[in-house]
C-alpha cells in the first residue's frame, strides 16, 4: 500500500491519514513527456498502424517490449516493468506459463489448422465442456468460438436475433446497451456500446434499432466506494422505461458488462444486476453478460455470473480465455438457445445451415490447446481462489491513494480497480498520460485512459500490490507539481 520514503519503497499497512507527510517527504519530480528528447528513429513504430494510439507520442517515445516472464515485461534495453494490467486485462495467469507454452508448441506440430465449417477436431468440444463446468447449475451447454472479444459480442447479438426468429418472433430486433459501455470494435459492439469518442467516429453506419440505459456511476453518490456501491440499484428501472417506449415484444436482447472495465472500472450497485435479470425474464428478453474482462478470476470467481449469482442467457468472453497466448473469444450459451435455433432450422429433412455465422479461426487448434492448458493452470495454481483471497488487500492498497492531489474517485471489484483524477481543462488525457509515463520510468506498467486502471496477473503477491500503488502514489504527487 502507498508509502513514500526518500530512500526506498516499502509496504505500508496503517491508515490513510498521512497525505500531508507524503507531500512533505516528496522527492524531486521526474521529467514529463514534454522534456523527453526524440528517440532514435530506428526504435520508432513507423509502418505499424497501432490501435487506439497517438502516433506522435509513440514515435517520439517508443515503448518496445522484448520479452515477458511471470509478473514482468522487459524492454529492448532491458528495462524491467512490473505488469500492473495483465497486458491488456488478459494475461491473468502471468506471462510465459510453461504449461501453456508447451501445449501450443505441441499442438502446432500435430495439427496447425482445421476448419470448423462442417468439420472440426476434438479440442473445441473438450474446451467447451470444461468452460461450461465453470458455471455449475446454470444450464450453460453450448459454446461458439470466435476470434476475440469483439467477434464474441457480434456473435452473441446474431444468436439473439436468430433465436427470436426461430421462436416465430422476427420483430424482436431491438438491442439495448448502456452508456459508457465497451463491447469491442465491431459495428455491432460499437452500436450497443456507449463510448462517445468511438461512436462519434463511426456514427453514420451504426446499427439502427439500438437504445441505451444509463450507466451506474455517480460521483456525488458513490465516490470512493469500496467494492459494490450501495446506491444505484434503481437505475435498472430505466430498462422498464425503454420496454414501454419500444414495446418489449420488439426487444431481442440487453447486453451488459457486469463490471464495466474499459470505461474505468464501474462495479454494479448492490442488487442492480438482479433487477436487470428480472426485467428481462419478465418480458422474454435475452440477457447477455460481456465478461471479456471479468471472466477467468478477475472478480474472485471464474465468472462474475457466479460471483454476483445472476445468470444471463449468454456470456461473451476472451482475454483470459487463453491467457492471451493465442487470440480467441467465445460465447457460452444456455441450452435453450441452441435447441431453439436447431429446431427452427430443421422443419423438414432437407440439409440446413443452422447459424449463418462463423469465422475462419473458430475453434483454432492452437487457441484450443492454449485454452485447455490455461484452465489447467488456473486450477492447479488456484488462481481464482487466489484472486478472491487477495481482493481485500488489493482494495485497501488502491484506496490508500485517496487524498493525494487531483484524485476524485477510486473504484474496485475483486482484483481490478481504477483511480480517477480531475481532468486538465482542454486536455482530458494529459494528466493520466503523464502519470503513465512516470510509472513506466519507475518500472511499473499501468493503464491510462479516462482513468488509471489496474488488473495485475493473478499470480501477484502482496509485495507486487504494494509496489504498484507506491509507485502510482509517487507519480501522482510528482505529476501534480508540473500539471
Amino acid at each position: 500500500m502507498f508509502s513514500l520514503n526518500k530512500h526506498s519503497i516499502t509496504p505500508f499497512t496503517t491508515s490513510i491519514g498521512r497525505v500531508s507527510r507524503l507531500v512533505r517527504d516528496f522527492v524531486a519530480p521526474t521529467p514529463g513527456i514534454s522534456s523527453i528528447a526524440a528517440a532514435n528513429p530506428s526504435k520508432s513504430f513507423g509502418g505499424h498502424w497501432q490501435p487506439f494510439t497517438d502516433h506522435r507520442k509513440a514515435n517520439v517515445d517508443p515503448k518496445v517490449f522484448a520479452r515477458a516472464n511471470g509478473m514482468y515485461y522487459y524492454t529492448e534495453d532491458n528495462h524491467e516493468l512490473l505488469d500492473g494490467t495483465s497486458g491488456l486485462w488478459c494475461v491473468n495467469a502471468g506471462h510465459n506459463q510453461p504449461k501453456i507454452v508447451d501445449a501450443v508448441r505441441k499442438q502446432v506440430g500435430e495439427l496447425d489448422y482445421a476448419s470448423s465449417f462442417n468439420t472440426s477436431h476434438r479440442k473445441p468440444t473438450e474446451f467447451a465442456h470444461r468452460l461450461c463446468e465453470l458455471l455449475p447449475g446454470r444450464n450453460f451447454k453450448e459454446v461458439f468460438f470466435a476470434n476475440c472479444g469483439s467477434t464474441a459480442v457480434d456473435t452473441a447479438l446474431k444468436i439473439a436475433l436468430q433465436y427470436h426468429r426461430s421462436l416465430g418472433q422476427p420483430q424482436r430486433t431491438m438491442l439495448i446497451g448502456r452508456d459508457r459501455a465497451y463491447h469491442g470494435v465491431g459495428f455491432g459492439g460499437i452500436s450497443v456500446g456507449g463510448m462517445t469518442p468511438i461512436r462519434k467516429m463511426f456514427s453514420g453506419q451504426l446499427l439502427p434499432r439500438v437504445d441505451h440505459i444509463p450507466h451506474t456511476h455517480s460521483l456525488p453518490h458513490m465516490a470512493f466506494s469500496k467494492g459494490l456501491p450501495e446506491w444505484g440499484a434503481h437505475l435498472a428501472d430505466d430498462l422498464e422505461r425503454l420496454c414501454t417506449l419500444h414495446d418489449p415484444s420488439n426487444i431481442a436482447a440487453v447486453i451488459i458488462e457486469p463490471v464495466s472495465g474499459s470505461t474505468g472500472v464501474l462495479p454494479p450497485p448492490v442488487g442492480y444486476l438482479s433487477k436487470i435479470r428480472d426485467i428481462c425474464s419478465k418480458h422474454g428478453i435475452l440477457l447477455i453478460f460481456d465478461e471479456v474482462i471479468t471472466g477467468f478470476g478477475r472478480v474472485g470467481d471464474a465468472f462474475a455470473t457466479n460471483k454476483f449469482d445472476v445468470t444471463p442467457d449468454m456470456i461473451t468472453c476472451a482475454k483470459g480465455l487463453t491467457n492471451a497466448t493465442v487470440p480467441a473469444g467465445a460465447v457460452l450459451c444456455q441450452s435453450h438457445l441452441f435447441d431453439t435455433i436447431h429446431r427452427g432450422s430443421h422443419v423438414d429433412d432437407e440439409i440446413a445451415i443452422e447459424l449463418y455465422h462463423g469465422y475462419t479461426y473458430s475453434g483454432h487448434p492452437l487457441a484450443m490447446a492454449a485454452g485447455l492448458a490455461t484452465l489447467d493452470v488456473y486450477k492447479e495454481q488456484r488462481l481464482f481462489e487466489r484472486s478472491n483471497e487477495l481482493s481485500p488487500y488489493f482494495e485497501e492498497a488502491i484506496h490508500s491513494i485517496k487524498g493525494l492531489p487531483n484524485v476524485i474517485d477510486i473504484r474496485n471489484c475483486g482484483t481490478m480497480g481504477a483511480i480517477e483524477l480531475s481532468q486538465v481543462p482542454g486536455a482530458p488525457l494529459k494528466r493520466n498520460m503523464d502519470i503513465f509515463d512516470r510509472c513506466w520510468k519507475k518500472g511499473v506498467l499501468i493503464r491510462a485512459s479516462g482513468s488509471l486502471a489496474f488488473s495485475p496477473p493473478l499470480i501477484m503477491e502482496k509485495k507486487d500490490i504494494d509496489r504498484i500503488f507506491n509507485v502510482v502514489g509517487e507519480a501522482i504527487i510528482e505529476s501534480s507539481k508540473t500539471i
